[in-house]
């Protein structure tokens, strides 16, 4: 399946994920900074099927995403400092400002087309590789 593989290293422009029984590997946008994040995937009409935008926070913190000038549905993992995936929500509505919470102690949020999560099967407790994730608490670092 296209964007199972994975690469012998990580590289910033992909994230992997693994989980018992499966896994995937996105190609990203890094959102990093305030500006990035603030604008994310607004004003978008379509995403390639195995993109999505990574956004990463200078350390651990409680974060909540809307969908405020989103014109497609997107499917938020939510990941603890470690790349555990600690929340996910699922096909959030174009459009809709209702804040959709991430929990506490997210370092990292990828966002991927509506629906993926689903399809590929993505569990909570399932681990994320990218060079973001520091060596010393990822638990699966790179290479």
């Amino acid at each position: 399946m296209p964007g199972s593989g994975f690469a012998a290293q990580c590289d910033p422009d992909h994230v992997d994920l693994r989980w018992q029984g499966g896994k995937a590997r996105f190609a990203i946008e890094l959102a990093d900074d305030f500006e990035e994040r603030a604008r994310g995937l607004m004003f978008r009409e379509s995403m390639p099927r195995f993109s999505g935008m990574l956004f990463v926070y200078p350390k651990p913190a409680s974060v909540a995403f809307w969908m405020k000038n989103t014109l497609i549905p997107l499917d938020m993992i939510f990941l603890d400092e470690t790349g555990t995936v600690s929340a996910i929500h699922e096909q959030a509505i174009p459009g809709d400002l209702t804040p959709i919470p991430g929990g506490d102690g997210v370092l990292a949020v990828l966002e991927v087309n509506g629906g993926l999560v689903r399809k590929l099967g993505i569990p909570l407790g399932a681990q994320m590789r990218h060079p973001d994730f520091a060596a010393t608490k990822a638990i699966w670092p790179c290479e």
